[in-house]
């Protein structure tokens, strides 16, 4: 790969990589020198696609299909990336839903959907590669949440919800995790310009609101700081939430 090699002879798995937002983190921490895991729920086609880039630019990389909120196929993930490539130094939990329901219709089969993806989705992550964090000397933790969870947004309240509980999950990990030297931030991206399945819309939210930089983020911004947070100048940041949206939200 080139450019710097910051994250050499480190191990990531990166949740929901097959695209978006997701594989640009893998194909950065790829860059980085990290060996990467591309998971993603079931489409093997996207995350082969991500795997094979990260190993025609001299990097390397490994499929591994599974739920997030299936705690086997977690475990089955932890272990293929330990198996693979000797240990586990980053987990990025990337893997969300992105749904918009109105409260008075929605299901709580739909409020689950969102929040066992996002929530439930973490913790198994986080405990599956626990033992081989701890282990790292020098692991990072980044769940990727959202600018909803601090600004609100209407029609999505169970997104909005499950992302604002990673902001506190973000600060037990940090306080937990500390002793082990390990680092949790939480990332929340402002508005992206990312590929929608089916090609649908942007959410309604999008459009109410004021981006001071004047243009959507790239995906490539989210990644890159990503990668800093889980690379050596960034070890005295832990517990954090790192707002990338363009000023579109001020916290």
């Amino acid at each position: 790969m080139n450019g710097t090699t910051e994250l050499q002879h480190r191990v990531a798995i990166v949740t929901g990589a097959g695209r978006n937002i997701g594989r640009a983190i893998a194909l950065e921490l790829a860059a980085a020198g990290a060996a990467v895991v591309v998971n993603a729920r079931s489409n093997a086609a996207e995350a082969d696609a991500v795997a094979h880039e990260i190993g025609s630019r001299g990097g390397r990389a490994a499929t591994a299909l599974g739920d997030v909120t299936d705690r086997a196929a977690v475990e089955r993930v932890a272990a293929l990336a330990a198996e693979r490539f000797g240990g586990i130094d980053i987990l990025v939990n990337n893997a969300a839903l992105r749904r918009e329901s109105k409260l008075e219709t929605m299901t709580f089969e739909e409020w689950r959907q969102i929040t066992g993806c996002i929530l439930d989705g973490a913790f198994h992550c986080v405990q599956a590669c626990l033992p081989h964090i701890r282990r790292s000397q020098q692991g990072a933790i980044v769940n990727v949440g959202g600018l909803s969870a601090h600004a609100g947004s209407k029609d999505r309240l169970h997104v909005v919800t499950a992302k604002a509980g990673l902001v506190g999950f973000t600060r037990g990990l940090a306080h937990d995790l500390a002793e082990h030297g390990v680092t949790v931030n939480c990332l929340a991206p402002g508005f992206i310009d990312t590929a929608r399945r089916g090609g649908g819309p942007a959410p309604a939210h999008h459009a109410t609101s004021t981006i001071l930089a004047g243009r959507l983020g790239a995906v490539q911004e989210i990644a890159a700081t990503v990668r800093f947070l889980c690379g050596p100048s960034a070890r005295y940041i832990t517990g954090q939430t790192i707002h990338v949206n363009g000023g579109a939200y001020l916290g």
